[in-house]
């Protein structure tokens, strides 16, 4: 058996250390997993004599490393802070990335460094929404039949599959009522480019051009405050709702220089915010029961309580969100992390 290959490798890490050590002719030492992914990815870190690399694994029947590819060298053009692809055999679904530690924002923020860590996580965000142009040919739309799925993952995977809810005809209607709002206050946002995913597991902390950013291939054309709600009210970690509305503030004041916003109001961009946060954890959510009921994921169901107890907060503050507030109000109590 070569050094560092693993009596424990399945058949795909077994394929993966002979494309780095017999493809690429690397000396490997060892393969060691990196990092948990919600999808069918796998990372691997690549002990090298002179340092480490990161191996994605992407079986191309699930995951396709194109869009992972073309949209690092989009957001590499706009100075966001990206893993170099060193090499890859996309019909394999193998990438050899450069290595941004173990150090995500999740495991170092606290009351000391949040405020640093967010001042570099948003002038990152701004660098990406504000480097030219939207241009739809690089980038997907996020548009209403995608709206749509995402906050129906909800009603599906939590609602009927997770919780066994069968919706009265009067939810259901209150469902329809509030997706239809939410799916218009998205679409008339200002466009720009869209990570996604942007929160705290998928932001390193370095030493220089922190954050590192990971997890972009889903970027689409989307609405401006989409990646600002994921990074402020993250699903992983709650911060009170004071120091929230201040990064909100800098981010209205600093997107407003650089002509992002226009003249939005700071009104404005707080009803797009919370809107866009109501659309976005019913997708969590969602996501969240689906991770455990088809792929066997049990570990996100503990932050479903967190991202609940945002629906329950911003519903309450708007008459139009009235119907969703009703729906939750109806909810059995869920177990998990609440901070």
């Amino acid at each position: 058996m070569d050094e560092g290959m693993d009596e424990g490798m399945d058949e795909r890490s077994a394929s993966l250390h002979d494309w780095l050590t017999r493809d690429l002719g690397l000396s490997v030492r060892s393969l060691t997993p990196a990092s948990a992914d919600a999808s069918f990815r796998r990372y691997f870190r690549v002990h090298l004599p002179r340092g480490t690399y990161i191996a994605m694994d992407a079986p191309p029947d699930k995951e396709d490393c194109r869009p992972f590819v073309r949209v690092a060298a989009a957001f590499a053009a706009r100075g966001v802070n990206v893993p170099r692809i060193e090499a890859a055999d996309l019909e394999r679904g193998f990438l050899l990335l450069s290595d941004f530690g173990d150090r995500s924002y999740l495991s170092a923020l606290d009351e000391n460094s949040a405020s640093g860590l967010y001042g570099d996580a948003i002038d990152t965000l701004l660098r990406l929404q504000g480097g030219g142009e939207p241009d739809d040919r690089v980038l997907p739309p996020y548009d209403e039949t995608l709206l749509r799925q995402e906050m129906n993952l909800f009603r599906d995977w939590f609602l009927e599959r997770h919780l066994g809810m069968v919706l009265t005809p009067a939810q259901a209607a209150d469902w329809e009522t509030v997706s239809e709002a939410l799916v218009r206050c998205a679409l008339a946002q200002p466009r720009v480019w869209v990570h996604r995913d942007y929160h705290s597991r998928n932001l390193m902390v370095l030493a220089r051009d922190n954050p590192g950013v990971l997890d972009f291939q889903d970027a689409v054309l989307g609405p401006v405050t989409y990646d600002l709600v994921s990074l402020l009210r993250d699903c992983y970690v709650r911060w009170p709702e004071a120091r929230v509305h201040d990064w909100l503030a800098r981010y209205h004041h600093q997107a407003r220089r650089v002509g992002l916003l226009g003249d939005v109001s700071p009104g404005q961009l707080q009803a797009w915010f919370d809107w866009m946060g109501v659309q976005r954890h019913l997708k969590a959510v969602g996501i969240f029961a689906r991770l455990y009921h088809r792929d066997g994921k049990p570990r996100y169901l503990g932050d479903i309580p967190r991202t609940l107890g945002y629906l329950h907060m911003v519903s309450g503050r708007y008459r139009a969100l009235a119907g969703l507030q009703r729906l939750l109000h109806a909810l059995p109590p869920v177990q998990g992390r609440r901070d």
